[in-house]
């Protein structure tokens, strides 16, 4: 019995020997990819310590039985083209290298991938056709190649990909028309933003419009494809004919009376007002045809009117009807109203914002926004006048020329943009911080209501002014911001009724915003589609902080450190809870502090 234990028990040891030389060799192998991924990419965040032993502590490396079965570096600063070794990683599950600057065709070793389940590879410059051998993956469930720069078909051969349940294909130069999808767990799909022709698949019908948007697509959820027909239904019949000729003549009529009759109105007006219309200009949102400027902002004369209110003391440069024969732009339609931009005869340019849904009386219209008016902050839109009638409640306030932090954030993301720095964006957050806190500061019950990156507008030395403070106490239910917009905290139901700390929350979004790039009501912020707190929280929680920064962000050296306090600033309010809040003067001080020391770091 001793000799056939011995033997057995020699035997057990060396088939454990081998089994470990088998494991190491393995993960030798991942190793001696990894170590060319990154001589062939070089990326800046690479900071792997090739002394250790094993790749799986180094940065977006996770291992399972000892071997490399997730790759995730996402936003790296990462550049070139990917080497053929990728493919050594045979235990693969999940790729990620989604915005990078990644370039050249995918090397076509990802092909040896089979447990590959995950392929996230959005935002880089890679470039050729969707490569054949993606459709000998057959264990893929996620495939994002959006917003590259492939060309091509897409192959009927997706179809092969059986268990395939998001395909992202947005954004790229593909071309032809979209086969015929048979895939049962396909949920999530997107070929927007394309070169694509022809009719949708039925099988695609029930997709949202905008995954086919940007192409010359048609049918279900888009228009109605034109019916074709054979023979002589292709030519018009003469009846057809003889309509579309009557048409014409009773359209030219109509076109004709309709310049008589402004011809008569411009006579009757120079020789004196016509009292049935009452003054000339700012009448309603129509653009001009040729200036896309609206004529005036024609204020409704029924009911008591009293003129413009102006707050405060300031000079009165202009009147009710220097502000009715304006010039307006229309620059917004918002929650409260619509604002235009009025240039004045005087010379000077005022913005005017035209509320809706107003449900107080006036006596409460007059005593709210006079309280609200007496509010002054440098970063802060300063109201200048008011006026109200029972058809028409205008509000006046100085121009902001360089627009809203929404449009700087999200506006022309194509070539020629000129990237926002680090200084800029923590220079608008502690700007628009100092001006919610004082708002606060006026009484537990003020509260701006409304605040979003299109409320935030801008100086030309992008100083950061804050507007709309304190007008959601004038509306009305059914003006209430939607809860899918992304700014409004869990606890609200009534817009009339936001505290302080719902204003806190919002900033938070706002804050999140800055660092992400990424529009609180965007629909695919990543492969969930959930919102941005919520996003962001997965994010931190695995530890890929670096990946929720804007890749503008990403460029500027030093500045790490400050974006992740900031990160946590931002998470602190939008705690589900609002006692879990900080308040607006302890958000204000700490985004100070932290501009303080990088101003001191930096010098």
């Amino acid at each position: 019995m001793r000799p056939h234990f011995f033997i057995c028990f020699l035997l057990s040891i060396i088939f454990f020997l081998l089994s470990f030389s088998i494991a190491h060799s393995d993960l030798s192998s991942d190793t001696t990819a990894l170590l060319a991924l990154r001589k062939a990419v070089a990326g800046r965040s690479l900071l792997w310590n090739i002394s250790e032993l094993t790749p799986c502590n180094w940065t977006g490396v996770i291992c399972q039985a000892n071997r490399v079965i997730e790759l995730r570096l996402p936003a790296m600063g990462l550049s070139g083209r990917l080497p053929l070794t990728i493919g050594n990683l045979s235990e693969l599950q999940t790729l990620s290298l989604r915005f990078n600057a990644l370039s050249g065709p995918l090397p076509a070793d990802i092909g040896n991938l089979a447990s590959l389940r995950n392929l996230y590879l959005q935002g880089n410059l890679f470039t050729g056709e969707i490569p054949v051998f993606i459709f000998n993956l057959h264990n893929l469930v996620r495939l994002n190649l959006a917003n590259n720069n492939f060309t091509g078909l897409i192959s009927p051969d997706f179809n092969k990909l059986k268990r395939l349940a998001t395909l992202y294909l947005e954004g790229n130069q593909l071309n032809g028309s979209i086969p015929d999808l048979n895939l049962g767990s396909l949920d999530q799909f997107n070929v927007s933003s394309n070169k694509l022709t022809g009719p949708i698949p039925e099988r695609l019908a029930s997709k949202p419009a905008n995954s086919f948007e940007g192409n010359s697509l048609c049918g279900k959820p888009l228009f109605l494809c034109n019916a074709t027909s054979n023979g002589d239904n292709s030519k018009l019949s003469g009846g057809a004919i003889a309509g579309i000729v009557i048409a014409c003549v009773i359209g030219f009529l109509l076109i004709l009376m309709i310049l008589i009759f402004l011809c008569q109105r411009k006579t009757s007006k120079q020789g004196g007002e016509d009292p049935q219309h009452g003054e000339v200009g700012v009448s309603g949102e129509k653009p001009v045809a040729d200036s896309g400027r609206a004529p005036a902002l024609a204020a409704q004369r029924g009911g008591t009117n009293k003129g413009l209110v102006f707050f405060g003391n300031i000079p009165k440069e202009f009147d009710l009807e220097d502000l009715l024969r304006a010039s307006a732009e229309v620059l917004g339609k918002g929650t409260f109203g619509t604002t235009y931009k009025a240039s004045l005869d005087v010379g000077m340019t005022m913005a005017v914002k035209r509320l809706k849904d107003v449900n107080v009386s006036e006596k409460e219209f007059r005593e709210k926004i006079e309280a609200v008016g007496k509010i002054n902050h440098e970063n802060l839109v300063p109201l200048r006048a008011y006026y109200f009638n029972k058809d028409e409640k205008l509000l006046v306030c100085d121009y902001m020329p360089m627009g809203s932090l929404s449009a700087l954030l999200h506006g022309n993301r194509g070539a020629g943009r000129t990237p926002i720095n680090w200084d800029t964006r923590s220079s608008i957050a502690l700007g628009a911080a100092r001006a919610i806190a004082h708002l606060h500061s006026e009484g537990p019950r003020m509260s701006h209501g409304n605040i979003k990156s299109s409320n935030i507008l801008l100086t030309r030395t992008f100083e950061a002014r804050v507007s709309d403070f304190g007008l959601a106490h004038l509306a009305g239910a059914t003006a209430a911001p939607n809860r899918i917009d992304g700014y409004r905290a869990p606890e609200v139901t009534d817009s009339r009724k936001i505290s302080q700390k719902a204003d806190v929350y919002s900033f938070g979004v706002l804050l999140l915003e800055l660092l992400t790039g990424k529009a609180p009501n965007h629909s695919e912020l990543n492969e969930e589609r959930v919102d941005l707190p919520r996003w962001v929280l997965s994010v931190v929680k695995d530890e890929w902080t670096s990946e929720v920064f804007d890749l503008e962000l990403l460029r500027y050296q030093n500045v790490e450190e400050d974006m992740v306090q900031l990160l946590q600033v931002a998470i602190s309010c939008t705690a589900q809870y609002p006692d879990n809040r900080p308040s607006m003067q302890q958000v204000s001080t700490q985004i100070e502090e932290l501009c303080s020391s990088h101003d001191k770091s930096s010098s």
